[in-house]
C-alpha cells in the first residue's frame, strides 16, 4: 500500500523522520491572475516540490478529478510526488470511486475529512459509518491510501481504530486552536500513524493558514516536539504546506527559512539547476 505506515522504533535515537515536502495548490487562489494548472506544477517542480491537488479552483464547481482530466493531470504532473484533497462536495459512492481511480493513476493518497465519509464529528456515532466503509474498502482495494484530517481528536481517533487502513493528516493549524485538546495531545495519539502533515500556523483564535514561524504563532517547542514525535516511527511523510501567502515564492522563502534554517528539519527540497537559491 502506498506511504504504508511502519510502527519500527528510532535506534539508539537516531533521526529517522522519512519526509517529502508538497505545497497545498490553495496557495495559488489569491493570486490576481490565475495560473493554469501546468504552471502550478512547473514552478513547484522548478523548487524541488511536490504537490497537493485540490479538487477545484476557486469560485468553480468543475472537479479536476473527472475522469476527462486525467490526462491533463497525469502529464502535468509528471516526475513529481502528488497528493489529492478529496472532493469536499458531499461526493456519493460512484463520485469517490472516480477519484479513487484518479488517486491510483496519479499514484497519490486522499487526504479526506469526517464529513465527506459521512461520518459524523460525535465519537459515540461512529457505529453508522457504512458508506466510509465502503469507501475505505474500494481505497483498500486500489492500493490507495487515505489520510483521515485532523477533525474532532476522540472521533478521529475512534475511526482509526475501527479502519485499520487509514492513515492520519496532522493539520498543525487546526491542532493548535483546539480548546478541549493541546497540540501536544494530538501528536501523542495521531503520531504512530501520521502519514501526511498540513504545515501552517496561527495566532490560536482562527485558522489563518498563516506562513509556520510567524512572531506570536505555535511555540517553537511544539514544532520540536512534532519532530521529535515523529522520529519514533518510521512512517513515510508527506510535508505539506498549505497556506494563504502574499505570492507563492514568498510563502516558500519564509516556509523554508523556517523549517530548514531554523528548525533543522530534514530532507530540504532541491531546486533546479539553473534556479536561484
Amino acid at each position: 500500500m502506498l506511504n504504508r505506515i511502519e510502527k519500527k522504533q528510532v535506534v539508539n535515537g537516531v533521526d529517522k523522520m522519512k519526509i517529502s515536502y508538497s505545497v497545498s495548490s490553495m496557495v495559488f487562489w489569491w493570486r490576481e491572475t490565475t495560473v493554469s494548472l501546468e504552471q502550478e506544477c512547473e514552478f513547484l517542480k522548478s523548487q524541488g516540490f511536490g504537490i497537493e491537488l485540490w479538487p477545484c479552483l476557486k469560485g468553480r464547481n468543475d472537479c479536476r478529478y473527472n475522469r476527462r482530466n486525467w490526462p491533463r493531470l497525469i502529464e502535468a504532473t509528471r516526475g513529481m510526488r502528488v497528493s489529492m484533497r478529496s472532493r469536499d462536495d458531499d461526493p456519493n459512492i460512484l463520485e469517490w470511486a472516480e477519484q479513487i481511480e484518479c488517486a491510483k493513476q496519479l499514484n497519490a493518497n486522499i487526504i479526506t475529512d469526517l464529513r465527506n465519509l459521512c461520518i459524523s464529528n460525535d465519537p459515540g456515532m461512529i457505529n453508522g459509518t457504512a458508506f466510509a466503509a465502503d469507501v475505505i474498502k474500494l481505497a483498500q482495494d486500489n492500493n490507495v491510501t487515505l489520510s483521515l484530517e485532523t477533525g474532532n481528536l476522540a472521533t478521529v481517533k475512534a475511526v482509526g481504530e475501527k479502519y485499520d487502513s487509514l492513515c492520519y493528516c496532522l493539520d498543525i493549524g487546526y491542532a493548535n486552536l483546539d480548546p478541549k485538546f493541546n497540540f501536544k495531545q494530538y501528536v501523542d495519539e495521531l503520531a504512530p500513524r501520521i502519514n501526511h502533515l498540513h504545515l501552517s500556523d496561527n495566532y490560536g483564535r482562527t485558522d489563518d493558514h498563516l506562513t509556520p514561524g510567524l512572531q506570536g504563532g505555535m511555540p517553537k517547542q511544539n514544532w520540536d516536539y512534532l519532530r521529535k514525535i515523529l522520529t519514533k516511527y518510521d512512517n513515510d511523510i508527506i510535508g505539506c504546506l498549505e497556506m494563504t501567502p502574499p505570492t507563492p515564492s514568498t510563502m516558500l522563502r519564509q516556509g523554508c527559512e523556517f523549517l530548514f534554517d531554523q528548525l533543522k528539519w530534514p530532507n530540504k527540497p532541491k531546486k533546479q539547476s539553473g534556479q536561484a537559491q
